[in-house]
Formats: structure tokens, C-alpha cells, sequence
């Protein structure tokens, strides 16, 4: 008698659960995005989910997806080795038509804590973890050459960034997803909770996403790592890796607004587009010459 209850229960609970993400794959499925045009082959999709309707909460998503295509923009890496700057600032010095903010940096100090090459020369090195593990966001890297865009994963050797070839690299992470496989997340704090958050995905066919998520407000509550993996794989991305997010995630496009923010930075606790964090580096996307 005890064992069919529990059967029951079980299967109850499997159910329940089938059920809740199979809602909030629909109601991502059913969203009506706003577009806008950036440049040729990229657009900006938006979309705020309200009534609790994904993941039984509020969210904001904003992403610029780049098509694979001899006529979408090109591909860069835009930093400063110490000073941080806010990723508009960032994106309007390079003359961009969108921008993302980049990879993890030391907010007092200023630059990349995270291993980042630019053209072949390498700006910042790695800064280890105080028990001499390599940190999360230093076992995957986006990397940039000829102007193209990619994901690449650790090979668990100790001088991996330094062997890399690429023309530009930056160290970031988790990995999410690779080659149509979901990666394995720790149940770890920053995993689990939810925050603000930045990641770069790409498709099958080479289309790039720029993908924010904002969080810690009542319009968008923000997304755990293992949330974020559903929406990049609902997206149809085969490759995806977590940015820098909370406070320093941004999503910038020209023209957009009044002043080319596109998400709503959490910094200054407003529901706005004022709130940015300066940053150590951006990925961004520029119009071909």
C-alpha cells in the first residue's frame, strides 16, 4: 500500500513538472517579439513576459541576432586593460551598431580578471580562483577570427588560453550549451539563483544571438543559468556561453531610444535605461567597410 502511494506521488510530482515546462516552453513559443532592424542581416527582437508567465515570473529579453552572411556585420572584441567604461561609451567610441557587455573584471581595479586577446595580443591573463582552481567563467571562450564569431571549451590543460591560435579570444562562462549538448551546471549559488543576465549562442547554420536577460526588478525577475540553457536551446542555438551578467548586463543598439540601451540595467534599481555598470570589455558588432 505505502509503495503504490509513493508510486503515485512520484509519478504526480514527474507529471506536475512535465507540465510546468512544457507552459513555459508554449508560452515562449507563443511570444509576439517586437523587431527592429540594426543592420543588414541583424535585427533586435524584445519581448516582456508578464502575468508570471515564464517560469512563473516576470522577464525581459532582448537579443540582437546576427545571420550568417557575407553582407551581416563583422565581429569584434572592444576593451580598455584597466579603466571600465560603460558599454554605450564603449560601442559609440568603436562607432558599433550593437554591443554587448563582455566577460568578468575587477570592479575596483579595473580589467578583465578572465583571460582576453585582441588581434593577436593578449591583453589580460587569467587571475586565479584563491584555491588555485580555474574559475567557471574560464573553462569555455568566444573567439573571433576573420571577423566570425565561435564557441570553444576546455581542454582541461592548464595553458589552454595561451595555445589558442585565434585571432581574438575571451575567456568567459559557464558553458551552457556545445555542439547541441546541454552542459553540466553545479548547483552552486551563482548557477541556481536568479540575476540579470548576458550570453552569446550561436546556431546551427552560424547565426549569432546577443541575448540579455534582465533581473532583480518586478518587471523581469531574472533568470537562473539553468533557465537561461532552456532559452537559448528554445531559441535553436547549438553552442551557448553566460557573459558577465547582474549589474554590468547590457544591451546596446544605434539608435535605439535615447540612448542606444536597449534592456533595463539594474545598477541604479530603476526601471529604466540609465542604470549601466562600466565594464572591462564588450563584444560588438560593426557595419562592414
Amino acid at each position: 500500500m505505502m509503495k503504490s502511494l509513493l508510486r503515485v506521488l512520484l509519478l504526480t510530482f514527474v507529471s506536475f513538472n512535465i507540465y510546468a515546462q512544457d507552459l513555459d516552453s508554449i508560452s515562449f513559443s507563443k511570444a509576439k517579439w517586437g523587431k527592429t532592424s540594426v543592420a543588414k542581416k541583424t535585427k533586435l527582437f524584445t519581448h516582456q513576459f508578464t502575468d508570471s508567465s515564464l517560469f512563473k515570473a516576470n522577464q525581459y529579453i532582448s537579443f540582437v541576432e546576427v545571420k550568417n552572411h557575407k553582407k551581416a556585420p563583422d565581429f569584434f572584441i572592444g576593451y580598455d586593460k584597466k579603466e571600465l567604461i560603460k558599454t554605450a561609451v564603449f560601442a559609440q567610441k568603436y562607432q558599433a551598431k550593437a554591443a554587448i557587455n563582455g566577460t568578468f573584471f575587477d570592479i575596483k581595479n579595473g580589467g578583465s580578471v578572465d583571460f582576453l586577446k585582441v588581434n593577436d595580443t593578449v591583453i589580460n591573463q587569467n587571475r586565479e580562483e584563491k584555491n588555485n582552481i580555474r574559475a567557471l567563467h574560464q573553462r569555455a571562450a568566444v573567439v573571433i577570427n576573420h571577423h566570425l564569431l565561435n564557441i570553444k571549451k576546455w581542454d582541461s590543460s592548464t595553458s589552454w588560453e595561451n595555445n589558442l591560435t585565434d585571432q581574438n579570444v575571451m575567456l568567459s562562462g559557464p558553458l551552457l550549451i556545445f555542439n547541441n549538448e546541454k552542459e553540466k551546471l553545479d548547483s552552486v549559488p551563482f548557477n541556481k539563483l536568479r540575476h540579470p543576465r548576458s550570453a552569446i549562442g550561436i546556431k546551427p547554420d552560424g547565426t549569432v544571438l546577443m541575448l540579455t536577460v534582465d533581473g532583480r526588478q518586478q518587471n523581469s525577475a531574472g533568470m537562473s543559468l539553468f533557465e537561461l540553457t532552456k532559452i537559448m536551446k528554445w531559441l535553436g542555438c547549438s553552442s551557448a556561453i553566460n557573459l558577465d551578467g547582474g549589474g554590468s548586463t547590457t544591451l546596446w543598439v544605434s539608435g535605439y531610444g535615447e540612448n542606444g540601451v536597449v534592456n533595463h540595467p539594474s545598477d541604479n534599481k530603476k526601471w529604466d535605461h540609465e542604470g549601466e555598470r562600466k565594464v572591462a570589455n564588450v563584444i560588438f558588432i560593426k557595419a562592414k567597410p
